[in-house]
């Protein structure tokens, strides 16, 4: 199946400017990772319990989702206290801990930083919202209500947006007669970024996790901190009831001034080597080109949604069947529009994605190959790749047969709309959230093929995916045709050889509807990618930018099927990618 990229951790390529370029970052949802105490909820000692699984994966850098304390409307993305740990994950001890333990196996620790919205019982917010007079009340975004209406009817909102979590942004509070704003859960109220007391306070609690020994942040949507003061209605799309506010609360006049005072404030003259990745939907090339500039000192990185948009209609709930070639051109513009000034970040999964082997691959008959193929085309771009807990399993969607079953707010209230709204059916809105749903990516990582995968002995805080009787980590240990071995050479192919961070990206065959195929080049060597998108055999030689190919030096490295004598023109089996290093003169 591989190459010998099995040894190749003992030659890992570290440069030390832009380390990140050459890493693998792990992202880690600790309530659902591993739960050492019994209680059903994943906590630090469970992390700490398993990174032997992740060094030999070969992770550099461990990106943790929030560990601080909050009541948990969002899972943690409702924080109450910026600089405590939430006792269902442990303790500070533990925190510290785990660093020492990470940093021992020479990886890094990546903090999720969530500082566009606080949790309604945070201090801060409890101070604003004791009255018009609090010190703390520009702290939030309070405004009064729509002139010629009474606070708390409807339509008497300050604007008509409609938040990300179903019903109006606004929250009407009695005591003072205004609305406060929240983007997402009314839990969630949107801090006031304008306010440099605000700004002050959220630098502050940075540097006292930097000096903890945190290696870097992912800002969860940030791009949302600076907004238009105005507050401007926006327009209402067809069959909704309230507007589309992203125009008016998003990359606003602001955000560029933000993100660099924030570089100068909290990492400029600090001694280490940190990364910074920012969560930005609807983020366009050209914005990101501006964020990623390393000239301007604002991120190493963005997050951006295209890619996982593509299968979305009118909303993330209105499916549309994805198409192969729309992902290609969606991937090429990012290459390329990226090729000389920023950097990618590379992702199919996270906490808040469905699983990718069931979104664009083949979860059935190839769903070990699909797996496989879908990791191969991502990682071997120019970028930086990202893996979420069971990705490298193979992890499925879940065959949620209940709403009952469901744990996150974002669907409970989906669903809650759509029934007493629109007067939808629970038969037809189900299907929709257990194929696009949160909760696909947070059920117990499946660890063997015990009761709740191995993931606690207790009763998890939500059901493990049943198919953890044949999906597990334990089972793909060793099995060279599994989709653990393969990550791990992938990984291993991405640490020992340069050209999979530096080399440049041409795409191959680029209209072809179905083969997805690319080159990398740099002075080393050429790397060139060839998968079969579909799970229907392909006739690869006769595909013209193939079949020109010439690359005589070049060897099999990575394959998901036995190699067969000549990788350029044997046709390829549903879902096979084959992965060959050559002569860095071979041409395209």
């Amino acid at each position: 199946m591989t190459d010998a990229v099995a040894n190749s951790q003992s030659k890992r390529v570290r440069p030390v400017d832009d380390w990140w370029k050459s890493a693998v970052v792990y992202q880690v949802y600790p309530r659902s990772f591993a739960d050492s105490n019994g209680d059903g909820i994943g906590d630090l000692r469970g992390v700490i319990d398993h990174l032997d699984h992740l060094e030999y994966l070969g992770i550099d850098v461990v990106w943790l989702s929030p560990i601080y304390a909050s009541p948990g409307d969002d899972n943690g993305y409702d924080i109450s206290d910026y600089r405590a740990i939430d006792p269902i994950f442990g303790t500070l001890a533990d925190f510290d801990q785990l660093v020492v333990e990470l940093h021992r196996r020479g990886m890094k620790l990546v903090m999720d930083l969530v500082v566009n919205h606080t949790s309604d019982e945070h201090p801060w917010f409890i101070d604003s919202a004791s009255g018009s007079l609090s010190a703390k009340r520009d702290w939030y975004w309070w405004r009064p209500p729509r002139p010629g209406f009474v606070g708390g009817t409807p339509g008497a909102e300050p604007t008509n947006w409609e938040s990300f979590f179903s019903g109006p942004t606004w929250e009407f509070d009695a005591a003072s007669g205004e609305y406060y704003l929240h983007l997402f859960s009314r839990k969630q109220p949107d801090l006031n970024w304008e306010n440099p007391e605000v700004r002050s306070a959220v630098y502050s609690m940075m540097r006292w996790w930097l000096d903890r020994g945190v290696d870097g942040f992912r800002m969860d949507v940030i791009n949302l901190i600076s907004k238009n003061p105005a507050l401007e209605d926006g327009i209402v799309p067809p069959g909704s009831r309230l507007g589309d506010g992203f125009p008016h609360y998003s990359y606003g006049p602001r955000i560029h001034e933000f993100l660099r005072e924030m570089h100068s404030e909290v990492f400029e003259g600090r001694v280490g080597q940190f990364v910074t990745v920012g969560e930005m939907p609807g983020v366009t090339i050209e914005q990101a080109r501006l964020f990623t500039d390393p000239a301007r000192r604002e991120l190493n990185m963005v997050f951006q949604f295209e890619h996982v948009g593509l299968d979305h209609d009118a909303s993330k709930w209105n499916h549309r069947p994805i198409d192969p070639l729309e992902l290609k051109h969606s991937f090429r513009r990012w290459q390329d529009g990226l090729a000389d000034v920023g950097w990618n970040s590379l992702y199919w999964n996270n906490h808040d994605q469905p699983r990718v082997v069931s979104r664009f691959g083949d979860d059935g008959e190839y769903r070990a190959e699909s797996a496989q193929l879908l990791a191969a085309v991502l990682h071997l771009q120019r970028g930086t790749p990202y893996i979420f807990q069971g990705e490298e399993l193979g992890m499925t969607n879940v065959p949620f047969t209940d709403i009952s079953e469901i744990r996150d707010i974002e669907s409970l209230n989906h669903f809650a709309e759509a029934i007493e709204q629109r007067g939808a059916s629970p038969e037809t809105v189900l299907p929709s959230i257990r194929r696009i749903g949160r909760d696909n990516a947070r059920t117990p990582m499946q660890w063997t093929d015990e009761q709740n995968g191995g993931f606690t002995r207790g009763t998890p805080w939500i059901g493990a995916n049943p198919n953890h009787l044949t999906i597990n980590a334990a089972s793909q240990y060793g099995d060279a045709l599994s989709v653990f071995e393969f990550y791990r050479a992938l990984i291993g192919l991405r640490h020992s050889e340069p050209v999979v961070a530096n080399g440049d990206f041409t795409m191959l065959a680029a209209e072809h509807p179905t083969l997805f195929a690319f080159q990398r080049r740099d002075q080393s060597a050429t790397l060139t990618v060839i998968a079969n998108f579909s799970s229907r055999a392909l006739a690869v030689a006769s595909v013209a930018d193939i079949g020109a190919l010439e690359l005589p030096r070049a060897r099999l490295v990575l394959a998901n099927y036995p190699a067969g004598s000549r990788p350029l023109n044997d046709p390829l089996r549903p879902w096979e990618v084959r992965v060959l290093l050559g002569n860095p003169a071979a041409p395209v």
